[in-house]
């Protein structure tokens, strides 16, 4: 008798080892969604090349619809530094960098006459950047001189954005959260925080575990990539 009950406790163990593991294999899943999503599969399908330059690795990718896009990564902290997108110019020309993510493009001249011009905005008008750190996104909103009381700061999941207004009505801003977007996540107001200093209005949205996910084991996927001797032209604007 205490044989039997021995090969059935053991029995019992070894039953609820496997339903750990099959439970610890559906949370694994669930945490890799991301790679399901065309965004995922599109990045792994572009034609991409890498350069490096100090500490800074530049990606170009040439996606299957002929859109083209480039990264900067800080080799240090691995972190996505800017991201742009190339826009076909007005009249046929060679067109310009559309920044996603980071500073505008250094050589990037606006063109201030004819036609093609572009609009230029005035020093004193409201000027928003993106940035992005290791765990958050971030939005930088300069020109804003109001106190911190004076904005409202809200998750619109149903339009799939983060709302900006003031109670003076004086500013309102609709920011795109295309990260979220492209890995059909939803915009939620728990990770919003949002500080002013010098001017700046600063949003910060906590990124989801998925997206940290995707950070890292995108980076470790891009390790693949060959840096290339000779500099390709659309890197050099860069």
């Amino acid at each position: 008798m205490k044989r039997s009950c021995l090969i059935e406790v053991f029995d019992g163990i070894d039953s609820f080892q496997k339903r750990i593991k099959v439970q610890s294999n559906i949370i694994e899943g669930n945490s890799k969604m991301y790679r399901n999503s065309i965004w995922y599969r599109s990045l792994l399908d572009a034609e991409k090349t890498c350069l490096k330059e100090d500490k800074l690795k530049k990606i170009h990718y040439k996606f299957q619809d002929d859109k083209e896009m480039v990264e900067e990564y800080n080799v240090d902290t691995q972190v996505l530094l800017r991201r742009a997108w190339k826009v076909k110019g007005k009249l046929g020309g060679e067109g310009k960098w559309d920044v996603e993510i980071g500073d505008p493009i250094p050589n990037a001249t606006p063109i201030t006459d004819g036609p093609a011009a572009d609009i230029i905005e005035s020093k004193d008008q409201p000027i928003l950047s993106r940035r992005n750190t290791r765990i958050n996104l971030e939005w930088r909103i300069r020109n804003l001189p109001y106190p911190i009381e004076t904005y409202s700061v809200t998750a619109n999941n149903d339009q799939r954005c983060i709302i900006i207004s003031t109670t003076n009505k004086k500013y309102y801003k609709r920011l795109q959260v295309p990260e979220l977007d492209r890995l059909n996540l939803p915009i939620q107001q728990a990770p919003i925080q949002c500080s002013h200093s010098f001017n700046t209005l600063i949003v910060v949205y906590k990124k989801p575990q998925q997206l940290l996910d995707m950070d890292r084991e995108w980076y470790e996927e891009l390790s693949k990539v060959k840096p290339v001797k000779d500099v390709p032209n659309d890197c050099k604007a860069q």
